[in-house]
C-alpha cells in the first residue's frame, strides 16, 4: 500500500510539472499567449493581434544584443524606487509635491473630493486625482491652454508649460546630455539650424571601437505640446528617463513652434532631423541604421507621420498609399531619401485633426488635463487651414493603407480624450499587418508620461521606457556598431 500511494503521488508530480512547463512554455519574452492575441503581463494592456509583415513577425521572443536585455535582476531594479532614487536629482518643490500626492486621500478630503471619479466604467488614478483637485484650486485649468473663444497667448502657454515640467518629475543623473545643432544647410527653408539635445546612458557603447562592445541604437525623440508649446527644457527629465531605462541613444529635437511656424514646419524640422541623426550615426554613437522615433501627444503626431512619410523611401511627395485628403502633393518639400525608422512609439498621440463625437461630446471633453477646447486651439495655430485637416501628414489616422509600417508600440490614457483615436490606430496597424503592443492604462491621464512626481505615472512611464528599449535592441546583429 506505502509503496503504491509513493508511485501515484510521483506520477501526481510529474502530471503536476509537465502542466507547469507547458503553461511557462505559452509564455514567451514575457507575452502570455491568450486566444490567439498577445496580452502582457499587468492586465494594463489592449490585447491587439501581432502579424508578420515586412519587419518580421514577433518569432521565439525579442532577441537582445550582449549587455542588454530584461533579465529578472534588472527588471526589478528598474521598478526597485529605492534603487532607482540613487540616480535621481529631485527639486525640493518636486519632493515635495511627490510626498503630497503620495497620500491623496487627506488632500481630496481637505478640498472636498472624497469620492472616485469614475467614467465608462475606469476609475481615476487617487494620485492623479489629487493632482487634478489642487491644480484646478491653484489656476482653474489644468493645462496651459487657452479658455474656449480666447486667442492663444504662446508665450505665456510656453513659460507655464516650463514652470509645471520643472516641478513634475525627477532629473536622471546617470546620463550624459549634449546639445548640438543640425546646421543650418541641412535644415528646411527657413530655418536657421534645428537645436537637439544628446542623451545617453553612462556606459553605453563603451568599448565599441575596440570589438569589446557595441553602439546602442537610436530613438529620435520629439516633444508634446500641441505644436505650441514645449522644447528641449520642458521634456529633458523625460528623455533622461528614456535613455536611462532602454539604453539607447535619444536624440530630442526642438521643432519649430506654432503659431508662428505653422504646418509643415515641424514636420519638415522633424524630418531634416530624422536625417541628420542618420547621416551622423556614427559620430552620435548610434549603431547604424538602428534608428527609432517616438513622441509623446503632438509628436506622437509627428512621430507616426514621419514613419508613413519614409515608408515609400522618403520622398516625400505626399505620404504614400492611400492618402486620406486632397494632399496626393502634400507640401512637404522633399529631402534626399531616408530609411525609415526601425520602431515608432506613440505616446497618447494626437492621429486626427478632427476629434469625433465620442470625444467632443463625451464626459473626457473636459476635466482631465486635455481638453477638447485646447485641442481645437492647438489645431487651430499648427494648421490654419481646414482644407488640409485630413491630409496624411495631419492625420495618419485616415490614411488608407497602413501596411508595411515599422513596429509599433502605442500608448494610451483611458482618462485623455485622444484614446478612442489611439484604440483605432493601433487596431488599424494591426489589421494592416504591422507588429504592434498596445499599452493602455485605464487610470492615467493625458501628460502621464511626464508626471515623475506620481509614483504610479513614474513607473508606467518606466514600462513605456522599458518596451520601447526592448523593441529597439531586438535583432541587434553580433557585429554592429563595430569599427575596424
Amino acid at each position: 500500500m506505502k509503496k503504491a500511494g509513493a508511485v501515484k503521488k510521483a506520477a501526481a508530480a510529474k502530471k503536476a510539472g509537465a502542466v507547469k512547463k507547458a503553461a511557462a512554455a505559452k509564455k514567451v519574452g514575457g507575452v502570455e499567449q491568450v486566444g490567439g492575441v498577445e496580452q502582457m503581463d499587468g492586465g494594463h494592456d489592449e490585447a491587439v493581434p501581432r502579424f508578420p509583415g515586412r519587419w518580421g513577425g514577433p518569432g521565439p521572443g525579442p532577441r537582445f544584443g550582449p549587455g542588454w536585455g530584461p533579465g529578472r535582476g534588472r527588471r526589478r531594479a528598474l521598478y526597485n524606487r529605492k534603487l532607482q532614487r540613487d540616480n535621481e536629482r529631485w527639486s525640493p518643490a518636486a519632493r515635495a509635491n511627490a510626498w503630497l500626492f503620495r497620500h491623496p486621500e487627506p488632500v481630496l478630503a481637505a478640498l472636498g473630493r472624497r469620492a472616485p471619479v469614475t467614467v465608462e466604467g475606469r476609475v481615476l488614478n487617487r494620485s492623479v486625482q489629487a493632482m487634478l483637485a489642487v491644480v484646478d484650486r491653484i489656476q482653474g485649468r489644468a493645462l496651459p491652454a487657452p479658455a474656449p473663444g480666447v486667442a492663444p497667448d504662446p508665450e505665456r502657454m510656453r513659460s507655464q508649460l516650463r514652470r509645471m515640467a520643472s516641478i513634475a518629475m525627477p532629473v536622471r543623473t546617470d546620463v550624459h546630455v549634449t546639445g548640438r545643432v543640425v546646421p543650418a544647410a541641412e535644415s528646411p527653408d527657413g530655418s536657421d539650424g534645428i537645436p537637439v539635445r544628446v542623451y545617453r546612458r553612462f556606459g553605453a557603447g563603451v568599448g565599441a571601437g575596440l570589438r569589446l562592445g557595441r553602439r546602442p541604437p537610436g530613438i529620435v525623440y520629439f516633444h508634446g505640446g500641441g505644436w505650441v508649446t514645449g522644447d528641449l527644457v520642458t521634456h529633458d527629465a523625460s528623455c533622461r528617463l528614456l535613455a536611462a531605462v532602454s539604453g539607447c541613444v535619444v536624440v530630442a529635437v526642438d521643432y519649430r513652434l506654432a503659431p508662428e511656424h505653422p504646418y509643415p514646419a515641424a514636420i519638415d524640422d522633424a524630418m531634416a532631423a530624422y536625417a541628420w541623426v542618420h547621416r551622423n550615426a556614427g559620430e552620435l554613437g548610434i549603431e547604424p541604421g538602428r534608428i527609432g522615433v517616438m513622441g509623446d501627444s503632438a509628436g506622437g503626431n509627428m512621430a507616426a507621420v514621419l514613419s508613413l512619410l519614409t515608408r515609400e523611401g522618403g520622398t516625400r511627395e505626399g505620404s504614400g498609399r492611400g492618402s486620406a485628403g486632397p494632399a496626393a502633393a502634400d507640401p512637404l518639400r522633399a529631402g534626399p531619401p531616408v530609411p525609415p525608422p526601425v520602431a515608432q512609439c506613440l505616446v497618447y498621440p494626437v492621429v486626427k485633426a478632427r476629434l469625433g463625437p465620442e470625444a467632443i461630446d463625451g464626459p473626457l471633453a473636459d476635466g482631465f488635463f486635455l481638453t477638447v477646447d485646447g485641442m481645437d486651439a492647438y489645431r487651430a495655430a499648427y494648421v490654419p487651414d481646414e482644407s488640409v485637416w485630413e491630409d496624411a501628414a495631419v492625420s495618419p489616422l485616415l490614411v488608407g493603407d497602413l501596411g508595411d509600417l515599422p513596429p509599433a508600440v502605442v500608448v494610451t490614457a483611458g482618462f485623455d480624450p485622444l484614446r478612442y483615436d489611439g484604440d483605432a490606430y493601433a487596431h488599424r496597424l494591426a489589421d494592416a499587418g504591422v507588429e504592434v503592443e498596445h499599452r493602455h492604462y485605464p487610470d492615467q491621464v493625458h501628460g502621464f508620461f511626464g508626471m515623475g512626481i506620481l509614483d504610479d505615472s513614474l513607473a508606467l512611464s518606466t514600462e513605456v521606457c522599458e518596451v520601447m528599449g526592448r523593441l529597439m535592441h531586438r535583432g541587434s546583429r553580433p557585429d554592429a556598431g563595430r569599427e575596424g
